[in-house]
């Protein structure tokens, strides 16, 4: 199975010169929790989630609508293009700890968007009669692997330094 098998084709994006009220706005009217980050060629630079909006109001002093999303996103691009095995699209989802990654062509133009949301709904359930190409485990493992807190093993070295 490819990933353009379970991408999301109509993707919704912003520019870096977005401001964070507008790509929130974007985000609220689309119910989507995230944003690929594109150039006015079209290539795909980024990603921007409402965790990074979160964060950078939190702790920023400016507004919103003055913060441009290319002062809140990392510059690092994670993604897969639409020829690519779905699985190896997981590892990198678990390697990297992220949700979506977008999806670009050879050129990085962005052509869909892949969530952890879209391969949920794709998998076949352990009772389902087909032989799965994309099954529950495969969604499982990808999860547990996303939502491990990044700062656990510091947690608990720090724990460890007390005794």
């Amino acid at each position: 199975m490819k990933v353009h098998d379970v991408m999301t084709k109509e993707v919704k994006f912003c520019g870096p010169e977005t401001n964070l009220a507008a790509a929130a706005a974007i985000m609220w009217e689309n119910d989507c929790g995230a944003l690929p980050v594109v150039t006015n060629s079209g290539k795909a630079i980024g990603v921007i989630t409402d965790r990074d909006i979160a964060i950078a109001l939190g702790t920023k002093t400016q507004k919103a609508a003055e913060i441009p999303v290319k002062q809140v996103i990392t510059g690092q691009l994670f993604a897969a293009t639409p020829d690519d095995d779905i699985h190896s699209a997981l590892k990198l989802m678990r390697k990297e700890k992220v949700h979506r990654i977008p999806v670009i062509n050879r050129q990085g133009v962005l052509e869909g968007i892949l969530s952890l949301n879209d391969v949920a709904l794709y998998a076949v359930h352990p009772n389902g009669k087909a032989t799965p190409s994309l099954n529950y485990e495969d969604v499982v493992s990808t999860l547990k692997a996303v939502s491990e807190h990044r700062h656990a093993i510091a947690r608990i070295d720090h724990k460890s330094a007390r005794a």
